[in-house]
């Protein structure tokens, strides 16, 4: 259990922990009670830390991309390379940029007005709606917040890829079929995770919304990502 990939996965069960937390509790209370109600600060918190450990994640799904990638095509020099304080070292960098880029978001988010509506059309804060009700010029914040998904997605998923075409090069080259099974195996579930979740984030936000229509499906989405796969990820593991 304290080889890399469970260090990994470790953090990846918290990450999924503390985002459905974000979100869950406050989507449930509403369920139940008739006023639905959020706090300006409480707005600011959900934004924040949902933002901070989805981006999180994403780097830290590229991170154990590139661990398997060292595990398959390197295995002679992986527990020389992949050490403890190396791991370490990944995981705080990961942490990091996570909670510096969803710092640099909110904020400008929240130096936006709102002074005319104040009912968001979603179940949680998060920047599209929010946007949707500002009075202020977005155009700026919307340029940015969609560089930055796309640096954020495309950069860890560039990261995923690559490891994968790497791995994948390794495992043809494996002359047993019981050798390419068990090569496979170490990194299907992780695979499984990436395609479900950067599935559904680049859905999210790579798209540009055409009809009011639109918010409905970004909904149906929106819970799949944040609730369905943090309780997904843990199964997928377990078949392994």
């Amino acid at each position: 259990l304290h080889t890399p990939m469970y260090y990994f996965l470790s953090h990846l069960a918290f990450i999924d922990l503390c985002y459905s937390s974000s979100i869950g509790p406050k989507m449930l209370q509403n369920l139940l009670v008739k006023k639905k109600t959020i706090s300006f600060l409480g707005c600011f918190a959900q934004l924040y830390f949902s933002s901070a450990f989805a981006t999180t994640e994403c780097f830290l799904l590229a991170t154990m991309a590139y661990d398997r990638y060292m595990a398959i095509c390197n295995p002679l020099i992986y527990t020389a390379i992949m050490t403890q304080r190396v791991c370490q070292e990944l995981v705080i960098g990961v942490y990091t940029y996570g909670f510096l880029n969803s710092m640099i978001q909110t904020v400008l988010t929240f130096q936006l007005s709102f002074w005319d509506s104040n009912v968001i059309h979603y179940f949680y804060c998060a920047d599209p709606p929010l946007l949707a009700l500002s009075c202020s010029d977005t155009h700026n914040k919307k340029k940015q917040l969609l560089i930055f998904s796309a640096v954020n997605l495309t950069g860890s998923f560039l990261t995923v890829l690559i490891s994968y075409i790497c791995i994948l090069s390794s495992i043809i080259k494996i002359q047993s079929s019981k050798g390419k099974c068990k090569a496979f195996s170490t990194c299907a579930s992780h695979l499984t995770v990436v395609i479900i979740f950067y599935g559904t984030l680049f859905f999210m936000y790579l798209q540009q919304p055409k009809a009011r229509n639109s918010w409905e499906y970004n909904k149906v989405v929106s819970v799949f990502y944040s609730l369905v796969i943090p309780m997904l990820n843990p199964l997928i593991y377990s078949l392994r």
